[in-house]
């Protein structure tokens, strides 16, 4: 993953089991997400279903990573392949905390996530508005739920809300053109174009 690009971002959990056992642990996940992912990536939405989950969002810029990792390690500047281990470095980091966590609760062993989570480059706004619809679209795609409002574990009902949220709301809204727009666009069907990542 590059410094200044978006991405949507799918993993899958490790065989047949699930990801999330309980309600605690759709939001433990949430918590660590922020921990771990956000001080290196902006999000723009989430959708966390039982055995999987996506994510659009956008590594933040060479000059606020190399800002963050030199005030936390005192290094000179990183080179772009050092900075691309440091970004990926970050998301293993993030899956092996869920992991652990989860299974010192559950008397589990083992990973939990595929080992190459898949990511797929975002070029244009265009793309943006149909990832985003697609993650929250899924939980219907899947027959989790019957509307995405129904959903309770995707961020799509954050878009309807004025409360505080670590989430890049008004960058999303605005992408679509403001919330009524946005609303229209998450009438469609979804786009079977993006399967691929399930």
């Amino acid at each position: 993953m590059i410094p200044g690009e978006k991405y949507h971002l799918f993993n899958h959990a490790n065989g047949k089991e699930n990801l999330f056992a309980k309600q605690k642990n759709y939001t433990f996940f949430l918590q660590r997400l922020a921990q771990h992912i956000l001080p290196v990536c902006k999000l723009y939405s989430y959708c966390l279903m039982p055995n999987h989950f996506h994510l659009v969002l956008q590594v933040r810029f060479n000059e606020e990573l190399q800002k963050l990792w030199q005030k936390q390690e005192y290094s000179p500047a990183l080179s772009p392949k050092q900075l691309e281990f440091k970004i990926s470095k970050t998301f293993s980091n993030f899956f092996n905390s869920y992991t652990q966590s989860f299974n010192k609760v559950y008397n589990r062993m083992g990973s939990m996530f595929i080992p190459n989570m898949k990511t797929q480059l975002i070029e244009d706004n265009s793309t943006f508005c149909k990832q985003v619809h697609y993650t929250h679209t899924n939980p219907v795609h899947h027959r989790f739920a019957k509307k995405m409002k129904d959903w309770p574990h995707s961020s799509y009902k954050i878009f309807f809300s004025k409360s505080p949220t670590k989430l890049e709301r008004e960058y999303v809204l605005a992408a679509f053109g403001g919330l009524d727009a946005f609303i229209k666009y998450h009438q469609q069907f979804i786009d079977l174009k993006f399967t691929f990542l399930e």
